[in-house]
């Protein structure tokens, strides 16, 4: 199963985990042309299998747009990334999905490992490995002084960037979502929305990770998000204790949010997700029995449009995908 259905002890507030390093390949210029893209590409082809871990490569331009959007919403390549690359850019990716490397990018590489919840040294040990295999392969573009050189000075250094995406919405029901962000950008670190950069948060999604890369070690920058990102979940459990002192109006927002979803003949994109915020909140506190972990991230991830469509095979116009998108909302409550 891939990694963004599964689910563990912290799921109840962190859903995911990724660490991301930006790498550049010695003999190559940084900002790079159609010419010596496909250069890199084809160094990088000859040398997959020595690379290993199941990575196939594929171009962003031989795939359709639907199949392009679908990895957005699983959070794998940036919405830029589409936007800004899509006739030159291409990703090495593996059958779980867990690893996935954006190809000509902002930096030649940015090898990139998630997780599931909030599994921050196991997924930056697997990173590791990955990058020190390619490091060995393909040449890094160092310096003794400064550390891996990269095209933006923000990742200058060890080139990391480590992000946990937090499941918010008690905060926001309490009016405290303002608060405990500030506090979060004190301590040195970006809060942004469901997909990065630039974008907004969605359902009560954010995502946390490290501003600093230069003069830090991947352990300090690792033991800092966790301290961060702990004391966070920490609040958003204080609370949802609070909101369940309400029994009945608690609940019911709960189950009211649920009978839109499982009796609704069409739902919007946005509106499902704001709904689903209150059906992951109930299910996660144990007061929405109905649903199981799996069924709640099926909804998470089906619902989107381009992996609503990739799962049924077909595109649809926004009305059309609106009845099929209740359909296959109906579809995985009553799955077995």
């Amino acid at each position: 199963m891939n990694w963004y259905l599964q689910s563990n002890e912290n799921s109840d507030v962190a859903k995911s985990t990724r660490i991301r390093f930006s790498r550049n390949i010695n003999g190559f210029k940084f900002n790079l042309k159609q010419e010596n893209i496909e250069k890199l590409e084809e160094k990088i082809k000859e040398n997959l299998y020595q690379i290993g871990y199941g990575l196939k490569f594929l171009k962003l331009k031989d795939m359709d747009e639907i199949t392009k959007m679908s990895l957005v919403e699983k959070n794998l390549i940036s919405p830029e990334f589409v936007l800004n690359k899509n006739e030159l850019g291409s990703i090495l990716i593996n059958d779980e999905e867990n690893i996935c490397i954006m190809i000509g990018n902002q930096d030649h590489l940015e090898i990139q490992v998630f997780n599931c919840g909030l599994d921050l040294e196991d997924t930056l040990n697997l990173a590791i490995e990955i990058d020190e295999k390619i490091g060995q392969t393909l040449g890094y573009a160092m310096n003794e002084k400064y550390g891996y050189l990269t095209s933006c000075p923000n990742n200058v250094g060890t080139g990391l960037r480590a992000s946990v995406m937090l499941h918010l919405p008690a905060l926001s029901k309490t009016k405290n979502t303002r608060k405990i962000l500030e506090a979060i950008n004190s301590f040195g670190m970006n809060i942004r929305g469901t997909y990065g950069e630039n974008s907004e948060s969605s359902g009560d999604m954010y995502q946390i990770s490290n501003k600093q890369t230069l003069g830090v070690t991947e352990k300090e920058i690792i033991d800092n998000l966790k301290i961060i990102v702990e004391k966070v979940i920490k609040q958003e459990r204080q609370a949802r204790k609070i909101l369940a002192k309400d029994d009945v109006t608690f609940e019911d927002l709960i189950y009211r949010s649920y009978g839109i979803l499982k009796y609704c003949k069409k739902i919007s994109s946005e509106e499902t997700r704001e709904l689903l915020s209150n059906i992951k909140l109930g299910t996660d506190m144990g007061i929405l029995k109905e649903l199981t972990d799996l069924k709640v991230q099926k909804l998470y991830l089906y619902t989107k449009p381009a992996s609503l469509q990739k799962l049924i095979g077909r595109q649809y116009e926004p009305i059309e995908r609106d009845i099929k998108r209740a359909e296959v909302i109906h579809q995985i409550i009553d799955e077995d």
